[in-house]
């Protein structure tokens, strides 16, 4: 069985600028292309989970998310493709929703469809809801402190046994 990563976009691969539309907008967090590299070389599959809530809202399109994540392949300029998949949950927090974290679903779907090992699977991000998304699926969860949250407020929220890192290279670090 494989092992991956389950990686948030924004705050956790790229700087969140709250609602990013524009590709001349992306900027990767230091270090990640290293970071991604590494895991790539460890044998990790790769994926995204982002919420674009932005789409429901009306206020950008998927084909705009669909360009930024283009943007982002570029500047990590590494071997493509570089994931193994993408999921881009446009819902709302006030829609109904099938894909939005903490919703456990793509996660669970990828384990099914790749035949990974969910003892090998991390969910990392930068918020709350990432961290729950993993928790939910049954993997382990690794926050970054470089979005949403520092290393204080992440002591204050983080569950039992969710490590906390001060970015994906420093996590990245810890795989075998």
């Amino acid at each position: 069985m494989s092992k991956a990563l389950f990686l948030d976009r924004d705050g956790t691969l790229i700087l969140d600028k709250h609602y990013l539309a524009d590709p001349a907008g992306v900027e990767l967090i230091p270090d990640v292309a290293a970071a991604l590299s590494r895991a790539r070389s460890l044998g990790y599959k790769l994926f995204i989970l982002t919420n674009q809530s932005g789409i429901g809202r009306g206020m950008y399109s998927l084909d705009d998310v669909h360009r930024c994540n283009e943007r982002m392949d570029e500047l990590l300029a590494l071997p493509r493709p570089l994931f193994d998949g993408i999921c881009i949950a446009p819902e709302s927090s006030d829609q109904p929703s099938l894909y939005r974290k903490p919703s456990p679903r793509y996660i669970l779907e990828m384990i099914t469809l790749h035949g990974l090992d969910p003892t090998q699977c991390w969910m990392v991000g930068d918020r709350d809801t990432d961290i729950a998304a993993g928790l939910n699926a049954k993997i382990n969860a690794a926050a970054v402190c470089t979005g949403k949250h520092d290393a204080a407020t992440w002591a204050a929220l983080a569950a039992p046994g969710v490590r906390v890192f001060p970015g994906l290279l420093e996590f990245v670090a810890t795989l075998r």
